[in-house]
């Protein structure tokens, strides 16, 4: 949690690439400090392209508040962090170029600092090229597995979210022919066991109840079209069952979304990345929200890419990005209450506070 006095969350925005629709949808989200009454956002970019961005979207009546350092904060307009030194690079939208993929990166790393440091509340961030972005410091696929390795998990949860849908992936960015060979009992229910902590404790869902879907077309039709339903799948959802958590499945794939089952469940865990993707961005695209779950710090971000194609032409909807805000906001929250009533829960129970005292010691 951020170490500020504020009362409202501290809420870090990395630019992306600036040749993408990423500081496109983060100007309209936050145009005319909308989005002040329940955070403090604070970008970290380049102010002057930015402006380049406000200027050519006709917001030249906003101004955005330039900081040299995160203590500088103002919680009533929307705060903007210089990530390196101004040169005379333009923006390019629609172009892929090595400047825009060291910007991407540059602002990103200075968002971690602080971030790190205790200085910001959450982080959510716009999209880059994985392509560009890649240097000796950042050879990931994503952002979730810079992150990861950052925090050192070995297993954080993609997780897509919506007021509709949520859905996670056992693999994530994998090569398809890869996929069959990743799945194991034990990462499925590392993976169960990641989604359930965070129903609870990020989304205040008490009593959790999650799809399981099968890896095989009809999930493996009894064994005539695969084994893994069988000899993985199924066995990873019985040991999390044994221990009353609410896992149903194998689902097919196919049928379990044509027919809404979704709508029965708190979340959904597929097996690979398109599986659990490509539905989830059908039903909920443009409110869909990125969840990086098992991190200790909260991070999401819109539910789509650089989007070239419409880059700088005011067309791209910001409205992945505003929920990505909304999300990150209501998970801070749930984490601090579910941290105070852990605390409750302490004072109550003498035995427990009793042994924690000791152990301080």
């Amino acid at each position: 949690m951020s170490e500020s006095n504020l009362d409202k969350p501290v809420i870090g925005i990395t630019m992306g690439d600036y040749n993408g629709v990423g500081p496109e949808v983060i100007l309209k989200a936050l145009q005319n400090n909308q989005l002040n009454r329940i955070c403090v956002p604070v970008i970290y970019g380049s102010m002057r392209l930015l402006n380049r961005y406000r200027n050519q979207m006709d917001m030249k009546d906003w101004n955005l508040f330039g900081l040299q350092k995160i203590e500088q904060v103002n919680p009533k307009v929307t705060n903007v962090i210089t990530c390196w030194p101004n040169t005379d690079e333009d923006i390019q939208p629609g172009k892929v170029t090595p400047e825009a993929g060291k910007g991407a990166f540059e602002s990103l790393k200075r968002a971690m600092e602080d971030l790190k440091a205790g200085k910001l509340d959450a982080l959510v961030t716009a999209p880059i090229n994985k392509n560009n972005i890649q240097n000796d410091e950042f050879k990931f696929p994503g952002h979730t597995e810079y992150l990861a390795e950052a925090f050192n998990i070995k297993e954080p949860l993609m997780f897509m979210v919506s007021d509709v849908l949520r859905v996670g992936v056992v693999t994530g960015h994998v090569p398809l022919s890869e996929v069959a060979s990743q799945i194991t009992k034990e990462k499925i229910v590392v993976k169960l066991q990641a989604m359930l902590k965070s129903l609870r404790g990020d989304f205040g869902i008490r009593k959790p109840r999650i799809a399981v879907l099968g890896l095989n077309p009809h999930a493996g039709e009894n064994g005539l079209l695969g084994s893994e339903e069988e000899e993985i799948i199924t066995p990873a959802l019985k040991e999390l069952r044994n221990k009353g958590q609410l896992i149903y499945g194998p689902y097919p794939a196919d049928g379990f979304f044509a027919a809404q089952t979704y709508r029965k469940f708190d979340a959904v865990l597929a097996m690979y990345h398109d599986q659990g993707l490509s539905p989830f961005k059908t039903i909920a695209f443009s409110e869909g929200v990125n969840f990086t779950a098992g991190l200790p710090i909260v991070r999401t971000s819109p539910d789509h890419g650089t989007a070239y194609d419409i880059a700088g032409k005011n067309q791209a909807d910001e409205t992945s990005m505003r929920q990505a805000i909304y999300t990150a906001c209501d998970v801070v929250k749930h984490r601090k209450e579910q941290a105070e009533l852990e605390k409750n829960a302490l004072k109550k129970n003498p035995v427990v506070e009793k042994m924690t005292s000791q152990e301080e010691k």
